[in-house]
């Protein structure tokens, strides 16, 4: 049976539900933000206020337990993912968790062993799947612009940023026990889901992974190699810790007849690359860059539709990346 409306509770409502998620769910047909949750009271409170929610909480069993919620967006960082989402599924609540999908492979096979369980869905913010720049690169390998694809390759480069380098009191997302691992883990799932959605599965996956700089424990500067499971090959490098000379955002995708080239951050415009020439297609994001995705959710939990981003496409991304980092 249908669901009338999708009532969202948000555990976490930190710097990424501002604009990039949160406004969102209230844009959508069918779906309002009913409760956020943070451990801070008083922030809760302000950004329930900010964004005109009507209830706060700084415990999140009470909101997953609200009989007003019946779906959970868990923005939390990746450590409590699993944790959350697996009491939101077992009460019986459709969960929306942040990318990565959780720190460890383990925990994203627990999350989906009990989505299996108990027949409650989960949804993961991999929200390129659904930019029309990136369905624009998906749609230009599907209509054949570059022959057969070969060989992608992922350039991800840039200085750390203070919070980073903060000896004192670093940025959660360099901390492995909070993170999994260090901006890797934050940054590359996007680029590696994308290509997941591109080619399949990645098959083989290994790397080098070493701190270079030694400004917080984990990895800065990554090195992989990668075989999809249509038989494309890929690359990549990363290294969070270069100077501002060396910052580089670059994907592609050479072909049999061309190549793509797009950014993975910083939405400059697709380029096609073909014997007769070059041409660009632009971006075109919406407002709240999660809405296309969040738009998907919400239908799918509406009326039991797919979705392009699921617990079972995300886990494979944890899984890459733990060959790569970890081996």
């Amino acid at each position: 049976m249908a669901v009338k409306q999708v009532n969202w509770g948000i555990i976490g409502c930190g710097d990424v539900t501002e604009k990039k998620s949160g406004p969102a769910f209230n844009k959508i047909e069918k779906s309002l933000l009913v409760a956020v949750m943070r451990r801070n009271e008083s922030l809760a409170a302000d950004y329930a206020k900010r964004h005109e929610v009507s209830r706060w909480y700084s415990n999140a069993s009470e909101l997953i337990n609200d009989p007003g919620v019946n779906a959970i967006y868990v923005a939390t960082p990746p450590s409590s993912h699993a944790v959350y989402a697996i009491e939101a599924m077992k009460a019986g609540k459709p969960v929306y968790v942040e990318k990565p999908m959780a720190a460890t492979y383990a925990e994203c096979q627990e999350m989906m062993q009990v989505s299996e369980e108990t027949g409650v869905p989960l949804f993961v913010a991999y929200y390129r799947r659904t930019l029309p720049g990136f369905l624009k690169v998906k749609e230009l390998i599907e209509e054949g612009q570059i022959g057969r694809p070969l060989v992608t390759s992922i350039r991800l480069m840039r200085p750390p940023l203070s919070q980073e380098a903060d000896a004192i009191a670093p940025a959660w997302r360099v901390d492995p026990k909070i993170a999994g691992g260090g901006v890797f883990y934050d940054l590359a799932s996007h680029q590696l889901d994308f290509m997941d959605f591109l080619f399949g599965p990645v098959t083989q996956a290994e790397g080098t992974a070493e701190n270079r700089a030694g400004l917080y424990a984990a990895e800065d500067t990554i090195v992989a190699s990668l075989k999809f499971e249509n038989g494309v090959i890929g690359s990549g490098i990363w290294s969070f810790v270069t100077g501002e000379s060396s910052r580089e955002d670059k994907m592609e995708i050479i072909g049999t007849e061309g190549k793509i080239v797009f950014s993975g951050f910083g939405h400059n415009p697709i380029v096609l690359e073909k014997e007769s020439g070059k041409l660009e297609f632009p971006y075109l994001n919406p407002e709240n860059i999660q809405y296309n995705l969040i738009k998907e959710v919400v239908e799918a939990i509406q009326y039991k539709r797919t979705c392009v981003s699921t617990g079972i496409t995300a886990s494979r991304t944890n899984w890459v990346m733990e060959q790569i980092v970890y081996g």
